[in-house]
């Protein structure tokens, strides 16, 4: 090894070559940060004989792998799967500076194997069997000649349960609300009461879901014919390849059009993956069928967004689209409300104020509503009332689970777009400690290559001292407010403003959470990120890097030694979110949760909340099935090897990493996942000890060849 101050030379061709101790010495010294598991430069994690490391200006962590004081082994390896990439002979380890930024790419890849367990200390759990209660660590028991591992779960009181790890898949991670639920106890009925009276509720919307199944079967509608010609020219004139998905759902949704029963479809998408464009293609099919098409929308701003791309797209065909909007004048807008009553206007794209009663159509063919859920009670009344014999598409970026799909089939028709566009980036996130720099340099990258800034700060009244903190900071810049506590219609003066580029940074709150497309807006702060729910930040990052230029999202907290150990674990969850993609699936619980209170309604919502958003959707799905008669495919029950033996807190010290392990091992079905898995545990821990190996070989009995 040849070592200085700055930095550490490694090179196996020669046997330059660090001991195991030097090298986590050095690290410790040049500024490296110990953690679990290495997700960003910087980080260095010891397990066993393994040490990790991140080095600075280097685009993959590396593994050293020591027998003794012996290196053996020297690899690169990837952050999202901590699997070996490619040997390694020669490497220069330079002192590492926390000032150094590292971007993210993750990809947001759902099928990204499970890393790290979403079950963290204190988190809410359900147990099919208890309820409500609080996971609070891994610990060890020893039964009779039996020894394994149990999740501790604190429940009312001085209450707990061991769960075995063979039951773990009667466990679900709590999804319900915002509010803190309240834990079950073991001996008052309470949980038994919940459950049964929900378990009745879902049989009586299983039941209404069954009717209206049987009703839409009778009902009439309008048969639409096949493509034409134009059809086929507008779709070939999108300017991007679409992606499987869009092709799909269109031809669901033309489909639904020709037949004669009237559609209802529920098409779901996330942000920037195309819903608008499959939306363009079923109303210029309504137009090319003499049918007038009204586009609901919640807000005026995001009306004037679909009035101009819909314009933009049919400019080529003489169908006339036009808008209502409290941007237009009284004058304008009762010409619009005459063309469509005489048909001189073919699609029409408006917030509520197409419920109106003087909003008459002369042949309404098509009624798309989008954001459903941010319609009120009354206003989803009308839209019932107007969609009773026309066809019927509604949009939302809010995921609805597939359980849920599957149980709400015969209610409605669904249609979810999961793949993004071929051009899209992922958005490189920069997770870090704030300063008047990095702030500088993010902001005027951005203006300087033409585009503009959001900047969430979720404290409306500090709003005003940010503002200008920020007009000192870059002097040069416009900057525009907007929050909730605006009114209606200043904010959407202020959010149209903005579209319009009048301003180059949004100092804003949540707000933009769900709202518009702005394809210049490729830079996306956050302000004290270790505030925010990982769903909020997957959905705010969600509204940038929407088209081919490259986003940029920046998680900025305070200095970590200003947060609260509760803003600590926040903040490491987030990183780990950023860093793995994994953290996807736990990012989309609670949208999932608010777009089945969408669909379902408020009752439903608050039944949800009250026995947990997973467990609700398996007894509405049983409900269902047993309605129709259908026998519901049960989840293969896992294997049971659990109490003979457990991986040592020795070869995977982190809880989070073994309870991961321990999920994947209950989920096997072939011996070939579970050799998989052994070169894996090898790679990333080292050689497995003697107690680890007879337990894995007490599961490989019970799997299929």
């Amino acid at each position: 090894m040849s070592a200085t101050l700055n930095d550490l030379v490694v090179d196996l061709n020669t046997h330059l070559t660090p001991t195991f101790q030097d090298l986590i010495t050095f690290l410790g010294d040049a500024g490296y940060r110990r953690v679990p598991m290495v997700l960003e430069q910087g980080d260095f994690a010891v397990r066993g004989g393994i040490v990790d490391v991140f080095p600075s200006r280097q685009t993959h962590p590396l593994r050293f792998d020591f027998h003794g004081d012996e290196l053996e082994r020297l690899n690169s390896f990837l952050i999202h799967t901590q699997r070996s990439l490619s040997t390694v002979q020669e490497t220069r380890i330079t002192s590492f500076s926390q000032s150094e930024p590292y971007f993210f790419a993750s990809s947001d890849d759902s099928a990204v194997q499970s890393l790290l367990s979403e079950y963290q200390e204190d988190d809410y759990v359900v147990h099919e069997m208890y309820g409500i209660g609080q996971f609070k660590r891994l610990t060890r028991l020893k039964m009779a000649q039996h020894e394994g591992e149990f999740l501790l779960i604190q429940y009312k009181g001085t209450d707990v349960v061991y769960v075995p790890l063979d039951q773990i898949h009667l466990i679900h991670k709590y999804s319900g609300s915002d509010v803190v639920p309240k834990l079950n106890g073991l001996n008052d009925g309470a949980w038994k009461r919940t459950t049964n009276k929900v378990k009745k509720e879902t049989e009586t919307l299983a039941f209404d879901i069954f009717l209206l199944y049987q009703q839409r079967k009778t009902q009439e509608g309008f048969s639409f014919n096949e493509d034409t010609v134009w059809q086929i020219d507008l779709e070939n004139s999108f300017k991007h390849a679409e992606t499987p998905d869009q092709i799909k759902v269109s031809r669901d949704i033309k489909n639904d059009m020709e037949s004669s029963k009237p559609m209802d479809r529920l098409l779901c998408g996330d942000v920037g993956f195309g819903k608008t464009e499959v939306l363009v293609r079923a109303a210029f099919k309504a137009v090319e069928n003499g049918k007038q098409v009204a586009i609901l929308v919640p807000t005026t701003v995001l009306a004037q967004q679909h009035f101009r791309t819909f314009s933009e797209r049919f400019k080529a065909f003489p169908y006339i689209v036009d808008w209502v909007s409290r941007f237009k004048s009284a004058i304008q807008n009762k010409k619009t409300l005459q063309g469509l009553k005489h048909h001189k206007i073919d699609v029409v794209i408006g917030t509520h104020r197409l419920l109106s009663k003087d909003v008459e159509f002369s042949d309404l063919g098509l009624l798309v509503v989008d954001e459903e859920q941010r319609f009120g009670v009354s206003h989803k009344e009308k839209i019932k009332a107007m969609k009773a014999n026309v066809d019927a598409l509604s949009v939302s970026a809010t995921p609805i689970p597939r359980t849920l799909y599957m149980a709400m089939t015969g209610a409605r028709d669904f249609s979810n777009i999961e793949t993004p566009p071929p051009q899209k980036k992922p958005v490189l996130t920069l997770v870090s400690e704030i300063s008047d720099e990095k702030l500088a340099n993010a902001i005027s990258y951005e203006i300087e290559r033409g585009g503009q800034v959001y900047y969430i700060f979720n404290n409306v009244a500090a709003m005003p001292q940010k503002y200008h903190a920020l007009k000192t900071l870059l002097p040069h810049i416009s900057i525009a407010m907007a929050h909730g506590q605006m009114s209606e219609h200043v904010l959407e003066a202020t959010m149209n403003d903005f579209y319009e580029n009048k301003y180059q940074v949004l100092l804003c709150s949540t707000i933009i959470e769900s709202g518009l497309d702005i394809p210049n807006v490729n830079t996306i702060v956050i302000d004290r990120a270790d505030h925010l729910g990982l769903s909020q930040i997957h959905q705010l990052r969600g509204r940038v890097g929407r088209g081919e230029k490259q986003g940029y999202c920046y998680l900025f907290y305070p200095s970590e030694d200003l947060l609260s150990e509760k803003s600590r674990k926040r903040l490491q969850a987030v990183r780990e979110y950023a860093a793995l993609g994994s953290g996807y699936k736990l990012a989309l619980k609670d949208l999932e949760l608010r777009g089945a209170g969408t669909l379902l309604g408020k009752k439903q919502h608050g039944h949800m909340t009250s026995i947990g958003f997973e467990l609700y959707c398996q007894l509405l799905a049983d409900s269902v099935a047993k309605i129709q008669g259908k026998k519901l495919e049960q989840a293969k029950s896992p294997i049971k090897p659990f109490m003979e033996g457990y991986i040592p807190e020795s070869y995977i010290e982190d809880y989070r990493e073994r309870l991961a392990m321990y999920q994947r091992l209950s989920k096997m079905e072939y011996k070939t996942q579970l050799d998989s898995l052994i070169i894996e545990l090898e790679d990333r821990y080292g050689e497995m000890p003697d107690l680890l190996r007879s337990f894995l070989n007490v599961i490989e009995v019970q799997l299929d060849g």
